[in-house]
């Protein structure tokens, strides 16, 4: 009985735990990271304000258990979490979702108990931030084709090599990153390893300048000789590809969400928009042509929503989600982009200056096509999928 009234409550069947996230997320979202948001983009600012908020408010681990001073929430809140803020602000969103997603929960995944005991009680307290080190200049798409090094020697490895892209670079104190350990092998030689920012031979280098997402921070990972000992790889030898693509089904779900609440976003800044404005003595909500993009961004955006929450769903109830999420993430993305650029239209040339939000959340969108897998790595997954299922 109680969850036939949680349904009819809340046509998307969430639990009382999960709406009351949903409601302390939104509620925070609107009041302080709404108005943060554009000074961030144009100044391309890592709020660090923001972050120290959300680690009073536990939101930085939330989906990792309390026993490491997470959240213990289920994926599905996580999800929530990451859409609602993306759903006024995009940098914040991906800062969280590349902390949570591709360090916190690998590591509470794979590593040890000794590693998840140094580790994560600091992560996901968000005591510290984390980055996650997989894309190289030569090594995109193509993640298997790994060039940084970690050579065996006494009992540790010597890393070489760098990485691009990094979510969280330049403020992040915890980092995992991929290296090659037998040459050879393929995929089967590369392993993961955890080390702290003051690890010698490490460095930071140039800071990107970023189409969109400008207040989340990316940056380039430079190990040169540095020095790890053998209690620093995470897991297996051999066995990093297999983790960091297992991590990646999970982020896709984050990254969906982050479009959905990107989405979601510029639909109501559109139908606040057309409300407000008026052309030959109407407001253009009245306009049939208005109407109609209306209708299919908010239709695509319901689709998209059961999607991401439906790999959600599977990913907590143990059952396979390798097609589902990157179906989640696929469809989404290319959602969100169309979606905003809707709301650019809507809009007309106020669309097109920075007196309106809905160029910073079409700038934003884009990324969502790009990380954790392009649009066209993600139909690469779910047709295998199909068939190997077939």
């Amino acid at each position: 009985m109680t969850m036939v009234l949680d349904v009819a409550q809340d046509k998307w069947g969430l639990t009382e735990s999960q709406r009351m996230i949903k409601d302390m997320v939104r509620d925070y979202a609107e009041s302080t990271v709404e108005p943060r948001a554009a000074e961030i983009d144009k100044n391309s600012r890592f709020p660090t304000e923001t972050f120290a908020e959300m680690a009073e408010m536990g939101l930085l681990g939330l989906p990792i258990p309390e026993e490491y001073e997470g959240g213990g929430a289920d994926y599905l809140s996580y999800a929530i979490l990451i859409e609602e803020l993306a759903r006024v602000c995009g940098s914040t969103a991906l800062g969280v979702a590349a902390h949570t997603s591709l360090i916190c929960l690998p590591l509470n995944m794979f590593g040890n108990d000794a590693q998840k005991a140094q580790y994560l009680p600091d992560l996901a307290s968000g005591r510290k931030l984390g980055a996650y080190g997989l894309t190289e200049p030569n090594a995109g798409s193509d993640s298997g084709g790994t060039e940084t090094t970690a050579v065996k020697d006494g009992d540790g490895y010597v890393l070489n090599g760098n990485k691009i892209f990094i979510t969280n670079a330049n403020y992040a104190n915890t980092f995992i990153a991929t290296a090659v350990t037998e040459k050879g092998k393929g995929t089967a030689g590369i392993s993961a390893f955890i080390f702290e920012k003051d690890t010698p031979g490490f460095s930071l280098g140039s800071k990107d300048d970023k189409l969109g997402t400008r207040g989340s921070d990316w940056g380039t990972l430079q190990f040169d000789n540095m020095r790890l000992p053998a209690n620093a790889l995470v897991g297996e030898e051999g066995m990093g590809f297999k983790y960091f693509m297992k991590t990646l089904d999970s982020g896709r779900i984050s990254i969906g969400a982050m479009a959905l609440g990107i989405a979601q976003g510029a639909l109501e800044k559109a139908l606040q928009y057309a409300s407000e404005r008026k052309q030959f003595g109407q407001s253009i909500n009245q306009f049939q042509g208005i109407q109609f993009k209306l209708a299919d961004m908010a239709t695509e955006i319901e689709a998209a929503r059961h999607l991401v929450y439906n790999a959600a769903r599977l990913r907590m109830a143990g059952l396979p989600f390798t097609k589902e999420s990157s179906m989640a993430k696929l469809f989404a993305s290319e959602v969100a982009s169309r979606v905003c650029n809707h709301a650019v239209q809507i809009h007309g040339g106020y669309g097109y200056t920075k007196d309106f939000p809905v160029e910073r959340y079409l700038r934003d969108a884009k990324l969502c096509e790009i990380g954790e897998g392009t649009s066209e790595i993600q139909r690469i997954v779910i047709a295998r999928n199909l068939i190997k299922g077939a």
